[in-house]
């Protein structure tokens, strides 16, 4: 028996009970981490830290501890009116109310359009003439760009020493160019 506790002094993770429920307690949901890896990081601290409880007291407290540590207090509020009775139905309905609350903000910002047969041909003809000026306009834009070169002028041209553009730029002739 001597030995066996002196092993699992040694060995044994039960002095780490208190570090894992330190961490649970401590746990917050980092940003770019999804609710999924957040649940699943909480379930895997609570097997450790709570490995002598039962089974329905772990999940109670999981889904309590998931709760506290999710970032958003928008999503977080809700759920702790829930009352949640395990980890997986608190992620589903964390789940649940984010993709609800996406959908509504985004749309809010999309209206319908109802289209008569008769303007739709001439709105048409309207959006074919715009959309061939703008491609017109951005070709004439793009071949301008090429042909004249960039002003930039804190910039200091390293062949002519003169400000406004830089070497491959530059439109002074050396002679040995002209040669």
């Amino acid at each position: 028996m001597t030995i066996e506790k002196a092993l699992e002094s040694r060995f044994g993770d039960s002095h780490l009970t208190q570090f894992y429920r330190t961490g649970l307690k401590t746990k917050r949901q980092k940003p770019g981490e999804s609710l999924q890896e957040l649940a699943a990081d909480v379930e895997r601290l609570m097997s450790l830290a709570y490995a002598e409880c039962p089974l329905d007291v772990r999940e109670r407290l999981a889904a309590q501890y998931f709760i506290d540590a999710i970032r958003d207090e928008e999503t977080q509020h809700p759920n702790k009116f829930m009352d949640a009775r395990d980890l997986k139905s608190s992620l589903d309905y964390s789940l649940k109310y984010e993709a609800a609350r996406t959908v509504s903000k985004t749309s809010r910002h999309v209206r319908s359009m109802e289209t008569e047969d008769h303007s739709s041909r001439e709105r048409d003809d309207k959006f074919e003439f715009f959309f061939n000026r703008l491609e017109k306009l951005l070709n004439s834009s793009v071949a301008g760009k090429k042909n004249t070169p960039s002003r930039k002028p804190n910039m200091t041209c390293w062949k002519c020493n003169k400000k406004g553009h830089v070497q491959r730029e530059c439109q002074a002739t050396t002679s040995n160019q002209e040669n």
